[in-house]
């Protein structure tokens, strides 16, 4: 049985630095999709960052590039969230998803489909204040 437990979320000031960890059980990182997911009161879940099995290709959401880090130590089987310059807007519950990845089908899911990944932790909540 896979589970994602997510930690490292807190209050900060804007222009704070907070890093999220998600540590996983009953799956590998190295052969998995991993985003991170957040979904802010009375707004949709937003993608925030993806990482492809092994860490090496990453993708962004254009609101978080430049600010915030997707990373992962297999060895650890532990992603990573570094988010830098955070803004109020970053307030959020975050989710740590994965989705073993298919030999036939070797894309991961975009930002956009939350659905695809198969996978969430139970989130943790992050808030930034002005």
């Amino acid at each position: 049985q896979v589970q994602l437990v997510e930690s490292g979320g807190g209050s900060v000031p804007a222009g704070g630095s907070l890093r999220l960890s998600c540590a996983a059980s009953g799956l590998t990182y190295s052969s998995a999709c991993m985003a991170w997911f957040r979904q802010a009161p009375g707004k949709e879940r937003e993608g925030v960052a993806i990482a492809y099995p092994g860490g090496a290709t990453t993708v962004y959401a254009d609101s978080v590039k430049g600010r915030f880090i997707i990373s992962q130590d297999n060895d650890k089987n532990t992603l990573y969230l570094q988010m830098n310059s955070l803004k109020p807007e970053d307030t959020a519950m975050y989710y740590c998803v994965a989705r073993a990845r298919s030999p036939i089908a070797p894309m991961c899911g975009g930002l956009s489909v939350p659905h695809w990944y198969t996978y969430w932790g139970q989130g943790t909540q992050v808030t930034v204040s002005s």
